[in-house]
């Protein structure tokens, strides 16, 4: 591994905002047990849920428009620019959860503002994978990218931790009734003001060097439709090599408390802890897959995780379904997110990798946006109407197959590790032979 060092601010600047961005996103999934009788007439619980995960799904597609915009933003105006638009969207988004009028109050009226509010964390979330993706991969010497963009992950996932960590405090201070009344505003509230605080940490950051020295160079033709469809195998090779990743990732993340809760019968507090655990040891694993990275490659991981995917996800997620208690609960979710691991540790470095600087930003955000859209956003819908549908192992198939596309790609996809992402360090691979 290469000894150059590692911009901890830089680093640090991206995955504080990227951490508040993804509290945001995902805190509506964790907290829907509780708010999903607010917007919707009474009925059946599962009905409730598939409509919350309805609207849930609804912010997905919403993303491709965000990782249009604010990808070619990216591209035109600066990763730096961009990561601060992303988070004003993201606190005015939140902002108006915390506010929604419930369904006893004005009927379908709340619901509404629920999807608008999801519409534009879509949009918000669109742009900031690719630019928190960019950003921290072009801020990272070559050798130490995989360890330091994975710190992504690590921040989506710490951001998840403390929406959890915060379900857990009001599920112990407060009563069920207090929650299911009012307490699943508080989340939404602190999301917001807590992106209104990176806003003014988002400004403080330096622009990279392969942007600077792009927008010197040229003014035309960056992050468009155009120069993106010059690189259209490349934007075809995202969307595959997604498909498995973000299905599974959404399954044993976002998806895995309502299957513990709903089909294996554990309490919601036990479904919880179970979860916020799981996903800590899976946050600390994630830079150390990065720096594995660096030493043997991108896609031997990316490679692990499909064979691993394709053939483990039916028999973990049908013993899941069956747990009884905390320790088995754990114990299976942690199989299951290592296996993820050799996904989500070095995805976002090997989209960066593919494109040139002038649209890495859009060709990282629109494929990617396409992808978590069809199948990311839809997976936990997916799931629960297998399960409504009385056939809910259909759906861990389901994943399997996503799994084992992506797994085609990854065994014929090109290595990307020593990919050079500016003029600098082309120089420099042309001097120095490529690591085998």
């Amino acid at each position: 591994m290469s000894k150059a060092r590692v911009p901890w601010k830089a680093v640090l600047g991206g995955s504080v905002g990227n951490m508040v961005e993804w509290y945001d996103w995902f805190v509506y999934s964790s907290f829907a047990v509780y708010f999903a009788a607010s917007f919707f007439p009474d009925g059946n619980d599962t009905a409730k849920l598939l409509n919350t995960a309805a609207i849930f799904a609804v912010g997905f597609f919403m993303r491709p428009l965000g990782g249009w915009l604010l990808g070619r933003y990216a591209d035109r105006k600066g990763r730096k620019a961009a990561l601060t638009l992303t988070v004003t969207l993201m606190s005015a988004s939140a902002l108006l959860i915390a506010i929604a009028p419930t369904y006893e109050a004005v009927g379908y009226f709340g619901a509404l503002v629920l999807v608008v509010a999801r519409l534009l964390q879509g949009l918000s979330v669109g742009g900031e994978y690719a630019a928190s993706a960019t950003y921290l991969t072009e801020a990272t010497p070559r050798g130490r990218r995989g360890f330091a963009s994975s710190f992504q992950y690590v921040s989506m996932t710490a951001g998840q931790l403390v929406g959890l960590g915060l379900q857990i405090i009001l599920q112990n201070s407060m009563s069920k009734e207090a929650l299911s009344s009012y307490g699943w505003r508080i989340p939404f509230v602190v999301g917001a003001l807590a992106a209104a605080v990176v806003f003014y940490l988002r400004r403080s950051l330096l622009e990279t060097e392969a942007y600077d020295e792009e927008e010197r160079e040229t003014s035309q033709g960056r992050g468009t439709i155009a120069q993106l469809l010059a690189h259209k195998k490349e934007a075809l090779l995202v969307i595959a090599l997604t498909m498995g990743g973000t299905v599974a990732y959404y399954t044993y993340t976002t998806y895995l408390t309502k299957y513990l809760s709903n089909t294996a019968g554990l309490a919601k507090e036990t479904a919880t802890l179970v979860s916020f655990c799981a996903l800590f040891i899976f946050m600390c694993l994630q830079p150390l897959a990065g720096g594995l990275s660096d030493r043997i490659g991108r896609r031997p991981l990316l490679i692990t995780f499909g064979i691993g995917s394709m053939v483990g996800t039916v028999p973990l997620m049908t013993a899941l379904g069956g747990v009884q208690g905390f320790g088995g609960g754990l114990v299976l979710s942690l199989i299951g997110l290592i296996i993820v691991t050799g996904y989500t540790s070095i995805n976002a470095v090997v989209k960066a990798e593919l494109f040139p600087t002038h649209v890495r930003a859009l060709g990282v955000a629109l494929p990617y946006a396409i992808a978590n859209a069809l199948f990311g956003g839809t997976a936990e819908y997916v799931a629960l109407w297998f399960k409504d549908s009385g056939i809910e192992s259909g759906f861990f198939w389901y994943v399997s197959g996503c799994a084992a596309v992506s797994l085609v790609v990854y065994l014929s996809m090109r290595e990307t590790r020593d990919a050079a992402l500016s003029r600098a360090e082309q120089a420099t691979a042309e001097s120095v032979p490529a690591r085998v």
